[in-house]
């Protein structure tokens, strides 16, 4: 004959678990609530840092160099992980003549900011305007690590592999010279330097 304990069992499981189910249930606590975000990222600060940026640019078109700067460093204060401002300060440095504080802005939103291109694109170009295009080639191949379709890093890049090639063809021409192909094609790299 058949033993009962496997439905007497089965009944007990059945019954403890309805016990459960009637059982009040209770809740996990509420998730407090999120701190709120600084004042620096509210919808009015974005659009007074917006404006402010705007202003600056007005300023820059106007060539009123130094007014755009002081606009530009109280807006970098005021939000200094922003490098929208330390950016436009950079320009209207270089813009301004003043390429070693331009290089020193640039330089340390490189630093902060290291996946813009157009940080490195920047110096690249300065560094290129004083003949130092080894600096100029080392920027620009981080520029196009960090960005490989940014196309005036590209640009650049070739200009400066043109102007490398000039320098050797000189230096060949030198060494020989003025004999074998070193001019011809030190000309050909003249005439598609002078199309920009």
């Amino acid at each position: 004959m058949p033993s009962s304990r496997p439905l007497v069992a089965a009944l007990a499981a059945l019954a403890a678990a309805a016990a459960l189910a009637q059982a009040p249930s209770t809740k996990p606590p509420p998730e407090p609530p999120a701190p709120p975000l600084p004042t620096e990222f509210s919808a009015d600060a974005l659009k007074a840092y917006t404006a402010g940026l705007n202003e600056a640019r007005e300023l820059l078109a106007q060539k009123n160099y130094e007014a755009a700067i002081a606009r530009l460093e109280a807006l970098s204060r005021e939000r200094p992980r922003e490098p929208q401002a330390r950016f436009l300060k950079a320009v209207a440095q270089a813009d301004s003549g003043k390429t070693d504080e331009a290089v020193a802005t640039l330089r340390g939103l490189a630093a902060d900011f290291p996946e813009l291109p157009e940080v490195h694109n920047n110096l690249a170009v300065i560094y290129a305007s004083r003949g130092n295009l080894d600096l100029a080639k080392a920027e620009l191949d981080l520029a196009i690590a960090a960005s490989p379709e940014y196309a005036p890093a590209i640009e650049n890049l070739g200009d400066i592999y043109a102007r490398l090639a000039a320098r050797q063809y000189e230096r060949a021409i030198a060494i020989e010279k003025g004999k074998g192909a070193a001019p011809a094609k030190l000309k050909l790299v003249r005439d598609a330097l002078a199309v920009h």
